[in-house]
């Protein structure tokens, strides 16, 4: 029942998605709103697969990669879904070895 509600949701997602999709002239790619527009196709897949795996190590008792694989779709959807988080850390890391 979870993964159905899931599914449907990313269903309604896309369909919105593809209804606001960038418009292009030829010759002329849009590309101001480009990572949004992948945002919005990949994240609702992205939570699905996640949803499945997640399910999958729950239901085979693995408890430990449950947590492990938990933990890890947390940072990957913190830089998928956080503008701009990689040049912020970059801009960080630069600044605590003094290279800027």
């Amino acid at each position: 029942m979870l993964l159905q509600l899931i599914a449907e949701h990313a269903i309604h997602m896309s369909h919105d998605v593809l209804s606001h999709a960038p418009s292009s002239a030829p010759g002329d790619p849009d590309t101001a709103n480009l990572a949004e527009w992948i945002r919005n196709i990949f994240g609702p897949i992205f939570l699905v697969i996640v949803s499945i795996v997640a399910i999958f190590f729950l239901f085979t008792r693995e408890i430990t990669r449950f947590v492990q694989f938990v933990l890890l779709a947390i940072a990957v959807a913190v830089i998928f879904y956080v503008p701009r988080i990689i040049e912020v850390v970059a801009r960080g890391i630069t600044r605590a070895l003094g290279v800027e």
